[in-house]
């Protein structure tokens, strides 16, 4: 069938410490960032967690556990790399709140406990960064500054990433953080879709070396990368259908809680 061999290639892109990339296996190499007309480091694709995470998700809906190695190498991986306040890194939407609904949402799927240390830790963490208006918000200023990390203007596309989270773990615990996310979205739906202005896509954070950069000392690692928090010599994306299908995505499992 279709899916049993989707599943087959899936299995076989597993890198070697547990984590899918977006396009290879264990495509983690310093060497091939630095080779000069890799000017950004695109050569470079190592494994991150929200990309783990939506393969764990559909392994999931595919019967999958934590019974299976792949999967259970992949659980590992992603407690691997939570970050000490709960929030997970994203590399492929922006930022923290990408990674942590991203995990929280495939952890849930493939069996992890809602109370369990990992979870609960992410969980709380998105929580609390709901802004006054009930959104979601983080700015791209947070690959480069630590301060701005899980902070910003509340988007479409966002909310709806913390919101699926959130449903992921515990709709009841969660319910007031949720029924304030649900109605910023509804009030904000415009034409059948939702304006958002602001970029929410990343493209290859970590300029310059191709991968994850730490921020613990962001001077340090402004003048490694010679940008700052402006990005302005990285760039970033507008993945256009992002504010139309992941707030339509959390309303619909909203929807489906309430049958």
């Amino acid at each position: 069938a279709a899916s049993g061999r989707a599943v087959g290639w899936l299995r076989a892109m597993q890198s070697r410490n547990g984590g899918w990339g977006a396009f290879d296996r264990d495509n983690d190499s310093r060497l091939l960032a630095d080779i000069p007309f890799c000017d950004f480091g695109e050569a470079v694709d190592p494994p991150s967690v929200d990309v783990t995470a939506h393969v764990l998700e559909a392994l999931a809906a595919l019967g999958h556990d934590a019974s299976d190695p792949a999967v259970q190498r992949a659980i590992d991986y992603i407690r691997v790399e939570q970050e000490p306040a709960g929030s997970w890194f994203g590399r492929w939407g922006v930022n923290h709140l990408y990674g942590t609904a991203a995990a929280l949402t495939a952890l849930r799927a493939v069996g992890e406990p809602a109370d369990a240390p990992t979870v609960e830790r992410g969980a709380q963490w998105l929580a609390g960064q709901q802004n006054d208006d009930g959104g979601w918000g983080e700015s791209c200023a947070s690959y480069m500054d630590p301060a701005q990390i899980g902070r910003g203007v509340s988007t479409p596309s966002q909310t709806g990433w913390a919101l699926t989270g959130l449903i992921a773990v515990d709709r009841d615990r969660y319910a007031p953080a949720i029924e304030r996310g649900t109605r910023f979205l509804l009030a904000r739906q415009n034409a059948g879709t939702w304006p958002e202005p602001q970029y929410t896509g990343t493209g290859f954070p970590g300029y310059g070396i191709g991968t994850r950069a730490a921020i613990s000392d962001p001077e340090a690692l402004a003048a490694r990368l010679q940008q700052g928090g402006e990005l302005q010599r990285g760039f970033m994306i507008n993945y256009n259908l992002y504010r139309h299908y992941f707030p339509l995505s959390a309303l619909g499992r909203i929807r489906q809680g309430m049958r």
